[in-house]
């Protein structure tokens, strides 16, 4: 299951509560971030830090999360997945050995513009912000990168691939999109 969105709806966050709540249903639960599997620097930023263009297509090897998590974790899969791949901070792998699946664990893959990329996806929910809500909250330091999310919204349409949709533009005041009626969370 992938947890799409923003960093600033942080899906590792949202990621993180289901994984803390489905133990309680019988249900073991993975966590594997696709930060962790973004491009070496080099890759990257080859055409600049700030490039919207880049950060839209470059910064996730799709290849290696699908090759080391979703196949091995999918059905006739090995069981065991690499928890992630490369260390951003150091910008170098991060030598992780392999981990088994739990029996019937849920995967969680929390990361931002996943859809429409070739992910061996099951269940997809999209926290969406709106294009003005994330001028808003973005810092400024950041805006660099706010065309590829517009890009994202207009090339993919992740809110009509997901099979979930929360709106996010008020982290405070998130709300679960049910059959087209808005439902607040709890």
């Amino acid at each position: 299951m992938a947890v799409d969105g923003p960093e600033l709806a942080e899906p590792e966050q949202l990621a993180a509560a289901v994984a803390e709540r489905l133990p309680a249903l019988g249900r073991g639960t993975v966590v594997v971030p696709a930060t962790g599997f973004y491009r070496p620097a080099s890759l990257r930023l080859e055409h600049g830090r700030t490039d919207p263009d880049a950060r839209y297509t470059d910064w996730l090897d799709v290849g290696a999360l699908n090759r080391e998590v979703l196949a091995p974790v999918g059905p006739g899969g090995s069981g065991k997945y690499l928890p992630s791949l490369w260390d951003l901070a150091r910008d170098r792998a991060t030598r992780a050995a392999p981990q088994p699946v739990p029996a019937g664990a849920v995967l969680l893959v929390p990361g931002a513009l996943l859809q429409g990329v070739g992910l061996a996806l099951d269940v997809v929910v999209h926290l969406r912000v709106a294009p003005a809500a994330r001028r808003r909250r973005t810092p400024p330091e950041d805006a660099w990168a706010l065309p590829a999310f517009d890009r994202y919204d207009d090339e993919v349409d992740p809110v009509a691939l997901a099979d979930a949709v929360v709106l996010a533009d008020h982290p405070d005041r998130p709300a679960l999109v049910l059959g087209g009626r808005l439902t607040t969370a709890p």
